[in-house]
């Protein structure tokens, strides 16, 4: 049984004037201790996919799906508050804005110890506001704030930006969830810190057997993290596999283009060589293409891609275009192994998709 099967899941911004169908008709499925990566531009919807996930969009989304089940439990039957209560308690997301996020009157220590769940505390009230300081300390230590003393008594506007951050990944954590969204976790920061969250959020995987949803507008960087991948763009579900299905077998042109403009798949290029790129942009959501919104961008468009593509299954290798790209592995380079020989190695658990 799936931890999450999302079948067919729409998105539409309801305004006066018109109203936009944001997300069409995109599927997810997780299982459990797996780590899912969600790729996709910059306004490809998978921030508003997530926040769909975890209920909180407000009254101007219209979320509907043929299917919306968590651990069994159909929550289309539920009512809303229903709903927030088993995902609250279940499902923790790390927002891109941590600044944004929390709490500007209060402090990082006390926000903090509020999300402590307290059915980990025991013995008399002092004993428990010990072991809650404890359990602060503790999961400050684990994102990486060693200085906690000086993190506990500040307000987030003392902090950078990247040190909100990891406050943020510490307070999802106090809740132990069962899946863990994080949305862009590593972007405030630099280089050399994001290897140590990335490790943080595999150890959890495989330690606690916590599923993961990574999501990113860098394929690459989480390709060494995750067991399986879905790609988006522009609010269509575009292609999903096992990460190795991904990133050498790519059946979708957008997925494709994404591979290629990765400068690990393409050590073999002479130095100064120009990446791949997709010319033009992802579309607004006003003026958005009918059939395949990748339509105008695509190098292998014809006329039946004005019709939105069903989602073709190879044995588990799903795409959702008219024209895949039916390469025979012998027909491409193997760039994954390139990569992994850069980076460390991902999580050994490989849930099939």
């Amino acid at each position: 049984m799936n931890l999450l099967d999302i079948r067919n899941l729409s998105i539409e911004l309801i305004s006066n004037e018109q109203n936009i169908l944001a997300v069409d008709k995109v599927s997810l499925s997780m299982k459990e201790g797996e780590v899912r990566g969600l790729v996709g531009e910059s306004g490809s919807g998978k921030s508003l996919l997530a926040q769909a996930i975890v209920a909180v969009l407000d009254d101007k989304w219209h979320v509907h799906a043929d299917r919306f089940h968590w651990r069994g439990i159909d929550l289309l039957r539920l009512s809303m508050p229903e709903r927030k209560a088993i995902l609250s308690r279940d499902i923790a997301m790390i927002f891109q804005e941590p600044m944004a996020c929390l709490d500007p009157t209060t402090t990082v220590g006390e926000q903090l110890a509020e999300a402590i769940d307290s059915s980990q505390l025991f013995g008399f009230f002092w004993q428990k506001q010990q072991q809650r300081r404890a359990a602060v300390i503790k999961l400050l230590h684990k994102v990486g704030i060693k200085d906690h003393s000086a993190c506990i008594k500040s307000y987030p506007h003392q902090l950078t930006e990247a040190l909100c951050q990891r406050v943020m990944i510490a307070i999802a954590l106090a809740r132990r969830p069962i899946l863990l969204i994080a949305d862009e976790p590593t972007a405030a920061m630099e280089n050399t810190n994001q290897g140590q969250i990335f490790r943080l959020l595999s150890s959890l995987n495989q330690l606690k057997n916590m599923a993961i949803l990574l999501i990113s507008h860098d394929l690459e960087n989480i390709t060494h993290w995750t067991n399986t991948i879905t790609v988006m763009y522009s609010g269509q579900f575009v292609e999903a596999g096992t990460t190795e299905q991904i990133f050498n077998h790519a059946m979708h042109p957008y997925t494709q283009a994404l591979v290629d403009s990765s400068p690990m798949a393409n050590l073999h290029l002479p130095a100064k060589s120009r990446l791949m790129t997709l010319p033009g942009s992802i579309p607004i959501l006003q003026h958005l293409p009918i059939g395949c919104r990748l339509g105008p961008r695509c190098p292998r468009a014809q006329q039946d891609c004005v019709k939105a593509p069903s989602v073709s299954n190879f044995h588990g290798h799903k795409v959702s275009c008219h024209f895949p790209l039916l390469l025979s592995p012998k027909a491409k380079k193997s760039k994954l192994q390139k990569t992994k020989s850069q980076k460390p190695h991902k999580p050994s658990r490989a849930p099939n998709d």
